[in-house]
């Protein structure tokens, strides 16, 4: 690939390098250059222009991306389309990512055009949390370079496994020592039983007994009875031995120890065993605090189903530094979260939706477009709030103005919040300002819906969502369809000042050519996000189910 200037008589087809605005026209960044585009730079003064040209065998960046993601994709890990040269892998189930990071290592090393990042080995994962992200740096990848790095992504086992969590029934013992508060065996409960229900398990009742070897026997005894798939200890007094009650009582109900203690801080103090085929562990006291400790790493791990051996333990050291010192120089509490093996990674920015339905719907009067019921009796904005609800969003802010009383009442107790824009007849700057103005001081962004597109859904929404990224600068991120913009569209929060500067019955697109370099086009499978629905004849364009009902099903 060739990249600087070249004269405009040689530039037909290769791909602009930077945005550039002639007069009323944007020539995009990626955008390839044809008659039209060079006409348009010539008639500005230009000669030249900076670009990229593909030499013979050189694959385009979204083809390249395409490929190679192709050998990846894993089952329950889906995948994005190619956009900007990127490709995203997300996990459908919750459970325990694996991750071959030699494979890794050797594929990033074979070209620099070529990236792959993913999460650690051992992160815990949700549903719609993305695992990994393919790159491609350049505009386009030599083609023996991606032949390459393809046939090391498809050598031996998936280079990315996701192992669900699986539904285990859990038994816990606690035991009891005279002086032991009750509020402190409570809480242990209560802990211990968000932490399994948020692996997908089932606590159940627990067994208290005394702090001694034959009723923690007998206590476990009656939990196998019982079904339980894990067998959990903790105890009064810490266990301090591999020969303490806890695992004596695991003994004792023809269990085995294999293995005391691991190099995670705080969690020094475990106990690995089994009773028959169920894995059951002595906890150490830090397994009363809700925060992550070694007890995480292991759980993790049973629930997905990966065998924890003691070597497996003696090797969880390397990011098993958890315990605060005083020497930080950042308390953890205040430090950016990190994802780290056991723990859960960290989270995507917070983007709130800003819903506009706060117009006086002139062009269908006198019937109020949000109110129009389909053949189902639902109101078109309870369909727009049902699909935003549907996406990652939140929260969910509702702009009303006109008739503000009926549309909430069209929404009958959705989990939205409501935004009064009193002047909502100057016109739609007044209902987006009064939206963006209310978005929560947490929230890195917004995602500014129109009240009248009931064919958005949230799938269009999330993809959305997933492109938005500030710290590879695309900070406004809206869809298209052919070439052609559309709504919704996301707007960084550092845009959110010209926003509120913004006056008359207009809305932001405006920025959009003023800060060019910063948006993220996202081109659509259909034209969804170029169809609004404000007069009756547009109504009638509607699917079947969702035209009013005097119009047919």
């Amino acid at each position: 690939m060739r990249f600087g200037p070249a004269p405009l008589d040689e530039a037909r087809g290769a791909i602009m390098a930077h945005s550039q605005k002639i007069g009323e026209r944007m020539i995009r960044k990626g955008s390839l250059l044809d008659d039209e585009a060079i006409a348009a730079l010539r008639s500005a003064g230009q000669n030249e222009v900076i670009c990229a040209r593909l030499d013979p065998g050189d694959v385009p960046e979204d083809i390249a991306a395409d490929r190679l993601a192709t050998p990846l994709v894993a089952p329950l890990i889906a995948r994005s389309r190619a956009a900007t040269g990127r490709v995203n892998l997300v996990a459908e189930v919750p459970g325990l990512l694996r991750v071959d990071a030699a494979r890794v290592d050797r594929l990033n090393t074979i070209d620099e055009s070529i990236t792959l990042g993913t999460l650690p080995d051992y992160s815990v994962v949700a549903p719609k949390d993305l695992v990994a992200t393919i790159k491609i740096v350049p505009f386009a990848v030599p083609g023996t370079m991606l032949s390459v790095a393809e046939a090391l992504a498809r050598q031996g086992p998936p280079l990315l496994t996701l192992h669900p969590f699986r539904h285990l029934k859990v038994g816990l013992v606690v035991t009891l020592l005279p002086g032991l508060k009750e509020s402190v065996v409570e809480k242990t409960i209560r802990v211990t039983e968000d932490r399994i229900t948020a692996l997908t398990g089932t606590l159940l009742p627990p067994v208290q007994c005394a702090h001694h070897e034959e009723p923690i026997a007998r206590a476990l005894e009656t939990l196998v009875a019982q079904g339980a798939d894990l067998l959990l200890v903790i105890g009064a007094s810490a266990v301090v031995d591999r020969r303490d009650v806890g695992p004596a009582g695991i003994v004792r109900a023809s269990g085995e120890i294999l293995h005391f203690g691991m190099p995670v801080d705080p969690g020094n103090l475990i106990c690995l065993g089994r009773i028959g085929e169920r894995p059951a562990l002595v906890l150490p006291g830090c397994a009363r605090s809700p925060s992550l400790n070694g007890i995480d790493f292991v759980l993790t791990r049973l629930f997905a189903g990966v065998d924890v051996t003691g070597r497996d333990v003696m090797k969880m050291g390397v990011g098993g530094l958890l315990k605060e010192m005083e020497t930080r120089p950042m308390p953890r509490e205040k430090a950016p979260a990190t994802p780290r093996s056991g723990a859960a990674p960290q989270s995507a920015p917070t983007i709130a939706a800003v819903v506009l339905a706060a117009g006086r719907s002139r062009r269908m009067a006198p019937h109020n477009k949000l109110l129009v019921q389909d053949t189902k009796g639902k109101p078109m904005i309870a369909r727009v709030v049902d699909n935003v609800l549907s996406s990652n969003a939140r929260p969910i802010l509702v702009v009303t103005g006109h008739q503000a009383e009926q549309v909430e009442h069209a929404l009958g107790g959705r989990p939205v919040r409501y935004v009064h824009a009193a002047d909502y007849a100057e016109g739609l700057s007044a209902s987006l300002k009064a939206g963006i103005a209310a978005v929560p001081p947490e929230c890195a962004a917004a995602i500014v819906c129109l009240g009248d597109m009931p064919l958005v859904n949230g799938r269009m929404i999330d993809r959305m969502l997933s492109m938005y990224d500030p710290q590879e600068g695309r900070l406004i991120v809206l869809p298209t369809f052919r070439g052609k913009q559309g709504n919704p569209m996301i707007w960084d929060r550092r845009f959110f000042e010209e926003i509120l500067q913004i006056s008359g019955d207009s809305g932001a697109r405006f920025l959009v050519g003023k800060h060019a370099d910063a948006v993220c086009e996202v081109e659509m499978a259909d034209d969804a996000v170029l169809r609004d629905f404000d007069t009756t004849e547009s109504l009638a364009t509607l699917p079947k189910g969702m035209r009013p009902a005097n119009m047919g099903a």
